[in-house]
């Protein structure tokens, strides 16, 4: 009778473990969209590109649909602004750098969120060091910080990038 039951133990007890193993996964990437979506709402602290939070058209290089764009910078990220609110040429925005583009509709009502935040040691980090956030104003996810803005990327790679920020090359 203890054999029995010792196959039937072993898969129970794997199946609890599979299932937590996959929670704790799920709540990371949830706990990181969150924060993310935490950064997204702030807005004390932060300072626009070109130094106006005024909507500028959507433009001929981006891979999102919304018409209008604004992008403002977290304290860390604004060392690497120059005085008239444009990132510096040649820099890498630091550790803990945040970068908020607020995608809007024709009414300038807010359509979503594209965040990067600077976290190198991240594990859902891409190769330079950014977590990719793309939320709805409401919080939920659009794209997941787990796919480490692989729909992004190509876009942010192309010429004239400065760490992956195109402001300064649509937006002269």
């Amino acid at each position: 009778m203890k054999h029995s039951f010792t196959p039937f133990f072993l898969l129970i007890v794997s199946l609890c473990f599979l299932t937590l193993a996959s929670c704790k996964h799920e709540t990371i990437t949830n706990d990181l969209n969150w924060d993310l979506y935490e950064f997204a709402k702030k807005t004390d602290g932060y300072r626009w590109f070109n130094n106006s939070n005024a909507p500028l058209p959507r433009s001929s290089g981006s891979g999102h649909s919304a018409p209008l764009v604004r992008t403002r910078f977290n304290e860390i990220a604004t060392t690497q602004l120059d005085s008239n609110g444009r990132v510096v040429s040649g820099i890498t925005f630091p550790e803990g750098s945040v970068i908020v583009k607020e995608l809007l509709n024709a009414d300038e009502s807010l359509e979503r969120y594209a965040i990067l935040y600077k976290q190198t040691n991240n594990e859902f980090s891409d190769a330079n060091g950014w977590v990719w956030g793309y939320l709805f104003p409401d919080g939920s996810v659009s794209e997941t910080a787990l796919n480490k803005g692989n729909s992004c990327v190509g876009c942010h790679a192309q010429s004239g990038n400065i760490d992956g920020i195109l402001m300064n090359k649509y937006y002269p």
